[in-house]
């Protein structure tokens, strides 16, 4: 079986190497797509094609695509944590330095002092208190979000000296694992930007995280603070950092967001969009979804999936397998194994996943399966998708 891929922008060939000619066919305009690869281009006014069975971001934040659409039609959307966490990091890093040291400003001074290099000389002596820092050492970083990036962020504090204070309640195991002992935890979003001289945001941006940087948690930092945002525009307050920066308790504001209310201000610098603008991240993302999508596609496994749970299991050889995506109601495996049953099919290994209001079953059966067993199973109420993989 041929699978087709249809790509919205340029991923990088190192993923695109990991879809074997000889079973996948690759292109920005392809019809009836079997999935969808996908970069920075807003999927949200796309009419996705019925065909489509996974989409994949070749990144970590979703937010170009219609995630809650896609799940009612039992389309799994993919996406890459962590693979791009090294280079959001270093910018991060970056960000801590440029505010501690005054470098744009002191950059932008220096280049328009003007005269010949003796008045130059003399421009800088005299200019240069202007621009008196601070070093990192000793200052406290709060880290809010500790997943693939801010375990990054929080771990490398730690080697430049600084002491870390994290925020996540639903950390995770694998990431707690990589989470250096020293990090405290912080006991709450008040008590984190309270006790931290600077804050780095690094969640994803939905209601709860929306506005999270706001004027009251603001308040509650110590005066000459610094507010890092890598993470997604509206997490952060603009109006509330230009009124605490304008009073003088905060210090800056970096950014990877310009905006017209923002990058014009003394206090604050705005990157373009630069947080995984290296080579080797746009690599690592594409390798990593285009092994996702293919296992999917090949196996019926989900790795990495935003809105179905995890779910992993090992073919039995000689069997045929059943991937089914469906709502989290009471007696769904029921209802299928009753149409595997009517249609003597026997089950050799069965894994049932939920996850909020979605579930998934893969079912490996001990014989082919035929195609009016898969029709019975879609009828069932509350099964969004079904195929034989």
């Amino acid at each position: 079986m041929t699978f087709r891929i249809q790509t919205l922008n340029n991923i990088s060939v190192k993923g695109l190497e990991r879809l074997p000619r000889e079973r996948y066919e690759v292109a920005s305009d392809i019809a009836r797509p079997d999935a969808i690869l996908v970069r920075s281009a807003d999927m949200h006014a796309m009419q996705v094609p019925d065909s489509v069975l996974a989409v994949g971001r070749a990144g970590a934040g979703v937010n170009n695509i219609p995630v809650a659409a896609l799940s009612q039609r039992g389309v799994p959307v993919f996406n890459a944590p962590g693979a791009n966490a090294n280079a959001v990091k270093e910018l991060v890093i970056a960000g801590m330095l440029i505010a501690a040291r005054n470098v744009c400003a002191a950059w932008d001074f220096a280049r328009n002092v003007s005269g010949d290099d003796k008045a130059i000389d003399v421009a800088v002596e005299k200019g240069k208190k202007g621009f008196v820092g601070f070093e990192l050492p000793g200052r406290t970083l709060g880290v809010v979000g500790l997943g693939a990036i801010g375990v990054e962020v929080a771990n490398s504090a730690l080697g430049l000296g600084m002491k870390v204070l994290g925020f996540d309640p639903q950390i995770t195991v694998q990431r707690a694992w990589q989470l250096s002992s020293n990090v405290e935890q912080a006991l709450s979003l008040d008590d984190l930007f309270a006790r931290a001289d600077i804050v780095s945001v690094h969640v994803p941006l939905n209601d709860h995280t929306r506005g999270l940087v706001n004027e009251a948690r603001l308040a509650l930092m110590r005066k000459g603070g610094v507010v890092l945002n890598f993470a997604r525009a509206p997490i952060v307050d603009d109006q509330a950092v230009i009124a605490s920066l304008d009073a003088g308790h905060l210090r800056a504001y970096v950014c990877d967001f310009p905006k017209n209310g923002l990058k014009d201000h003394p206090r604050i610098v705005t990157l373009p969009h630069l947080g995984a603008s290296t080579g080797e991240a746009e690599e690592n993302c594409a390798v990593m979804v285009a092994e996702t999508v293919r296992d999917f596609l090949e196996n019926g496994n989900l790795r990495n999936c935003v809105n179905f749970p995890e779910s992993v299991l090992s073919r039995v050889p000689g069997t045929s397998r059943i991937a089914i995506a469906n709502s989290n109601v009471p007696n769904m495996v029921g209802q299928i194994s009753t149409c595997l049953a009517e249609a003597k099919l026997n089950i050799a290994d069965l894994l049932n996943k939920s996850r909020g209001e979605y579930a998934y079953t893969l079912i490996d059966a001990d014989s082919e399966v035929p195609a009016g067993v898969v029709e019975k199973i879609r009828a069932i109420d509350g099964v969004l998708s079904a195929r034989v993989v």
